[in-house]
């Protein structure tokens, strides 16, 4: 897919920008020529090995690791007051950090835990990070975007088979929240210029909410998380300034036909 010119010189927020999806959207935000923040909550080393890729990309100019919990307002605010301070202006943000399953069960692909079979603390952390994370970064970001006149926000969202799969406790109740918030915000943000849509794989993909020690043939299966770039970037464009509270789905992405990827947000069947 053609690098949308208008995305040149804007700036982003990737949270959980270190690996998988993240470091993949931040690496081809960056080859788009956007400025990008990039956020962990505590894995800062691999931000860091990230850099040298960005450096390799657009310079180091272009580039910003931060430490910080998305489930703590001032981490947040702080994070939109180092694109502001930097930059001057946020443009987009991806809400793309993530707890799953694995915290569960190192086993939770082949062995159902049952929602009451659940640690109280591993629901809380998974609900927090997913749900309320997104809210908090988004509240943080909206007001430079409305003095703007304009934004994207983009939420990291799952299939919808998977957030009705059994054991998926509390992973799929998260997603399927913040779809639902992808759906309320963008009406909420109507005629503001700003949009806000949930993007997704559409299958099991090489991060690191995969544990460790899959079979082969499954692994071999998994999706390569580069997947999400080119329909991000066109959501990002402005040929999708009039898409908003909808759902992409990358495998079914083709660059002449973006409408065939496309649902509505929220809940209803699909991927």
């Amino acid at each position: 897919m053609p690098k949308p010119p208008e995305l040149s010189g804007q700036v982003a927020i990737v949270t959980g920008g270190g690996r998988g999806l993240g470091r993949a959207m931040a690496l081809g935000l960056l080859a788009a020529g956007v400025r990008v923040i990039a956020t962990a909550a505590r894995e800062l080393d691999e931000l860091q090995r990230v850099a040298a890729e960005a450096a390799a990309i657009a310079g180091e100019d272009h580039w910003l690791a931060l430490r910080a919990d998305v489930t703590r307002e001032e981490d947040a605010a702080a994070v939109v007051a180092a694109a502001l301070a930097r930059w001057g202006r946020l443009d987009i943000l991806v809400n793309n950090a993530g707890r799953g399953m694995k915290y569960v069960s190192p086993r939770f692909l082949t062995e159902a835990t049952r929602f009451w079979e659940v640690d109280p603390e591993v629901w809380r952390m998974v609900i927090d990070t997913n749900v309320n994370g997104p809210f908090l970064m988004a509240r943080a970001a909206v007001p430079a975007m409305l003095a703007a006149g304009r934004g994207r926000i983009v939420n990291i969202s799952m299939n919808r088979d998977t957030m009705r799969r059994r054991g998926f406790s509390p992973y799929g109740p998260s997603k399927a929240a913040l779809e639902s918030a992808t759906a309320i915000w963008a009406q909420d943000l109507a005629g503001t210029g700003i949009t806000v849509n949930a993007l997704l794989p559409g299958g099991a993909t090489r991060t690191g909410m995969i544990p460790p020690g899959l079979p082969a043939e499954i692994v071999a299966g998994l999706l390569d998380p580069a997947i999400v770039v080119p329909p991000l970037l066109w959501l990002l464009s402005d040929a999708a300034r009039e898409v908003t509270g909808r759902r992409l789905v990358a495998t079914r992405w083709r660059a002449d036909d973006p409408a065939a990827a496309l649902d509505e947000a929220g809940y209803g069947r699909g991927a």
